[in-house]
């Protein structure tokens, strides 16, 4: 079983929405810690699981995008959560995809943060093959170095170094055989772009508007491709803008809960 982190979780029943928080590679559920509390606190059903390997999850060599989605769906009838909406960011967003591919009828609706639906082209994969020989022979430190720099606005790195800080200590926390296991499923994951037309509940697609691994340029590409979607890019933000600009983040997905709960 995944480990996770999780708000209102009594089995009794759930009093809001439930909403399924799927975290960026290579980091864990812990930066999810500002939407947990928002969302938990205004009684919203919030988890946040951990992937293969990382904080107490179990390890799965060589687990697919399709393995995880399985295990999530495992989850959440475990803790009695019927459908979620679910939230992926960066990798959590191929997650998101996959689950909705496998498990349309438990998904409320979707938020794709920072994310992309495409495979990868032959020049990203031979980039995350070197990743891999790089984390084998240089471990959990390569991967923060080669990471953070992406993760936040020039401008929070400077006036926020707490960020970077709290980044890099999620990634320290895990082995290079666990990190890698993760870039293989992301390496390894199907095409999800024809899935985009085919999704019919609501879907929210949010960006840091200075996001350069997923540019506003990508995202505007998902949006266009699914019918009835919403796009917002958030201001001074970048790769992981959940925690750059979590106030704006949880405003932008507070409305797409209410809407989904009123539509």
């Amino acid at each position: 079983m995944l480990s996770y982190r999780g708000e209102n979780l009594a089995t009794s029943g759930i009093e809001k929405q439930a909403v399924l928080f799927l975290h960026a590679f290579p980091l864990s559920a812990a930066m999810w810690r500002y939407q947990l509390e928002a969302f938990g606190n205004a009684g919203y059903t919030v988890i946040a699981p951990n992937a293969f390997g990382i904080a107490g999850s179990r390890e799965q060599p060589g687990w697919t995008l399709t393995d995880y989605a399985h295990e999530l769906a495992k989850l959440l009838e475990s803790l009695n959560i019927e459908r979620a909406t679910v939230v992926g960011l960066s990798m959590g967003g191929y997650q998101a995809l996959e689950f909705y591919r496998l498990y349309p009828g438990k998904t409320a609706s979707l938020v794709l943060c920072d994310t992309r639906a495409e495979a990868d082209t032959p020049a990203a994969r031979s980039s995350r093959e070197e990743f891999i020989r790089a984390i084998e022979a240089e471990g959990a430190e390569e991967a923060a170095r080669r990471m953070i720099p992406n993760y936040f606005t020039a401008g929070s790195s400077v006036k926020k170094p707490e960020l970077s800080a709290e980044a890099t200590a999620m990634i320290r926390e895990q082995s290079a055989t666990v990190i890698n296991a993760a870039m293989r499923a992301i390496l390894t994951r199907s095409d999800a772009t024809p899935l985009l037309a085919t999704i019919h509940c609501p879907v929210l697609v949010l960006n840091g508007k200075e996001d350069r691994l997923t540019t506003p340029e990508t995202a505007e590409s998902i949006h266009k491709l699914t019918a009835g979607s919403t796009l917002r890019l958030l201001e001074n933000a970048a790769h992981i803008s959940n925690m750059e600009q979590p106030e704006a983040f949880n405003e932008a997905l507070l409305a797409h809960l209410e809407e989904v709960s009123h539509g």
